[in-house]
């Protein structure tokens, strides 16, 4: 089973608020057989607890502590919201939203290679402006296999 691969990818997503991006992401992480549904409410519980927003337009959802025995495999979904993102309670609003679910310190490895691929402002815009799923997750694996 891959961490990440096109049906778990969403492009010009419209949600409310933050709660509804979550729901998406997470429900993306159930489709794909890496979590059960409880996972997701275990995402929502930890954006309750503190806020995943990581800068820079980026959020990276995950679930509490308490629900890694929750998780079956290691997987990630990617939405690219419409329009200006919403609020996760950082200095701007989040337009890309990565769910996470990850088996022992696997999470490290995948923040790592998240966090250099949208470092450059201009890496972040290429990706927010994507046109395919297909190019999206072609950008991602190169930047988790590098």
């Amino acid at each position: 089973m891959s961490i990440l691969a096109k049906e778990k990818i969403r492009l010009g997503v419209q949600v409310k608020d933050k709660y509804e991006a979550i729901r998406l992401a997470g429900q993306l992480l159930v489709d794909g057989g890496h979590v059960p549904p409880e996972y997701v409410d275990a995402m929502i519980d930890r954006e309750n607890t503190s806020s995943t927003y990581l800068g820079a337009g980026l959020a990276m959802p995950h679930g509490t502590n308490e629900a890694k025995g929750l998780i079956r495999s290691t997987g990630m979904s990617i939405l690219v919201l419409a329009g200006d993102g919403v609020d996760f309670g950082g200095d701007e609003p989040a337009r890309l939203v990565i769910g996470l679910a990850a088996l022992g310190d696997e999470h490290m490895e995948v923040l790592a290679s998240v966090a250099g691929l949208v470092s450059e402002e201009a890496d972040m815009q290429r990706i927010l402006n994507t046109k395919s799923e297909e190019e999206l997750l072609r950008m991602f694996e190169e930047a988790v296999e590098a």
